[in-house]
């Protein structure tokens, strides 16, 4: 394994490169906005927390076209983890954990970030498909988080299920659920997706928090996603964690937490992880 420290300022564009090579158009974007967020905090923050702005890029194996390999990438707000495998031409990017802190900054350019407002629109516009009476279910269900290093049964407890969609409402869910399991080329997210319908009858969805996308207002949302093929965990962060800045949400609506597991091809807590883990779960020496 080859590991290798980064500092967003700048960060070097060959670590980019691998970053936009492995993802979409969107989830670099995604990720891009993270790490700018937390460059934001880092120089404008409160906050003593030096992992702020630093990155760790890792090879587990040697890139090939027939052989499985991974790259890891993480810091703060972000820990990416895609396995590939060229025998099969398939790529996973689970577990992955996807952060944001502040919701809403202002960049180098002078301009205006949001990088969960994509997934924020989705997960409202799913949320608004249904009726009353559904959403009553969804919200009364137990939102759950399995984190990356926990052994987990995935259990989903009470909540509303895929077989209590409309046909529509099931493409609304898709779109929710591919921003983290289609984070790849059309193809690798097509198929990881179609894997996903063919059991979303028996996947069950609970929410808690605001019905309104107004991040003026409330504590923001946390929902769970747990199927036999996905587990998304999307949940807010009531504390700033010391980042406070003035006039900017660091908390709640401005500080989330992700996870996205794939129940069957997971790594998380193997023997594999545990060492190639530091005792913090960081990336080992």
């Amino acid at each position: 394994m080859t590991t290798r420290p980064l500092d967003t300022r700048p960060l070097p564009a060959a670590a980019l490169a691998v970053l936009e090579s492995l993802l979409s158009d969107e989830a670099y974007a995604t990720v891009v906005g993270i790490m700018g967020g937390d460059e934001y905090l880092h120089e404008n923050s409160s906050s003593t927390e030096s992992s702020l702005g630093q990155y760790y890029i890792a090879f587990f194996g040697d890139p090939s076209d027939t052989d499985a390999w991974s790259v890891q990438f993480g810091g703060h707000h972000l820990g990416i983890n895609a396995d590939l495998n060229g025998t099969d031409n398939a790529i996973t990017f689970a577990p992955t954990h996807l952060g944001v802190q502040p919701a809403v900054y202002t960049n180098a350019d002078g301009e205006e970030v949001q990088p969960f407002d994509g997934i924020y629109t989705d997960a409202f516009a799913f949320f608004d498909s249904l009726t009353a009476e559904q959403q009553a279910t969804l919200t009364s269900g137990d939102v759950t988080m399995c984190a990356p290093g926990d052994e987990c049964d995935y259990g989903s407890g009470a909540g509303l299920t895929g077989a209590d969609l409309t046909d529509a409402q099931k493409q609304l869910l898709l779109a929710l659920i591919a921003n983290w399991a289609g984070m790849a080329d059309d193809e690798t997210n097509a198929a990881a997706l179609a894997k996903i319908e063919a059991t979303l009858d028996d996947t069950v969805i609970a929410w808690s928090g605001e019905t309104t996308y107004d991040m003026s207002t409330g504590d923001g949302i946390s929902f769970s996603i747990s199927g036999p093929n996905v587990y998304i965990a999307f949940q807010a962060q009531q504390g700033s964690a010391g980042a406070d800045v003035a006039g900017v949400s660091t908390s709640g609506w401005g500080h989330v937490h992700t996870i996205y597991r794939d129940p069957t091809n997971d790594y998380a807590n193997s023997v594999t992880q545990q060492a190639a883990s530091g005792m913090a779960g960081g990336p080992g020496n």
